[in-house]
């Protein structure tokens, strides 16, 4: 695959710089904003295969632009990236339409693979999300818990559609609100989480 477009937003303009001079050889960085109205100006503009989104600025913040974009163009794919690892954070973006959510923590070669995979149609979460509060039980609707068995026994997504009678795209965004409320990074992790629940039949 070649290098995914990616589309920066955040209100910091030198935050901005430190990520086009850090992952500007991995990924095409087509345009950059710092508001949600530039935002959503140049996500239309260029159609990227991966917004990296900061969740909150001082005019709505992620949730403004993934409002904003995402029934237009539900084949753009978004990866929030914030210093927040607060768990309403989190789910709030996901149930919104990210794809994935990663703290600023991260190191600049694990954000150019993040967004590499977001872009290959993964779901990607920072394993350091430890505002989740552990034991607290996730809720998830029927058909998540439906498409958290199929994926556990090995589905593909694809798969997983045909079997529920609904788009991989739909499928696709199961698997992000499942990972985020559960507090995992990967589908290989769900499976464990399945298997050791005993919810794989």
């Amino acid at each position: 695959m070649s290098a995914p477009r990616v589309v920066v937003v955040d209100d910091h303009e030198l935050f901005r710089d430190g990520v086009r001079a850090r992952i500007g050889g991995d990924v095409q960085i087509v345009a950059e904003a710092g508001t949600v109205e530039e935002a959503v100006e140049a996500i239309r503009a260029e159609q990227p295969d991966v917004v990296l989104l900061d969740v909150h600025m001082p005019d709505g913040g992620g949730l403004a632009v993934l409002e904003a974009i995402t029934a237009d163009l539900p084949d753009v794919r978004f990866l929030a990236l914030s210093v927040s690892d607060a768990p309403e954070d989190v789910i709030d973006l996901v149930h919104a339409g990210a794809h994935g959510y990663v703290t600023k923590t991260i190191e600049p070669g694990e954000l150019a693979g993040a967004v590499r995979r977001v872009a290959e149609g993964e779901a990607v979460f920072s394993p350091s999300l430890a505002g989740f509060v552990l034991g607290t039980p996730a809720r998830l609707t029927p058909r998540e818990r439906e498409v958290l068995r199929l994926i556990a026994r090995g589905y593909l997504y694809k798969e997983v559609a045909l079997e529920l009678g609904i788009s991989p795209r739909t499928v696709e965004h199961h698997v992000s609100a499942v990972l985020g409320k559960l507090r995992l990074t990967n589908r290989h992790q769900l499976s464990r989480w399945a298997a050791e629940r005993k919810l794989v039949d």
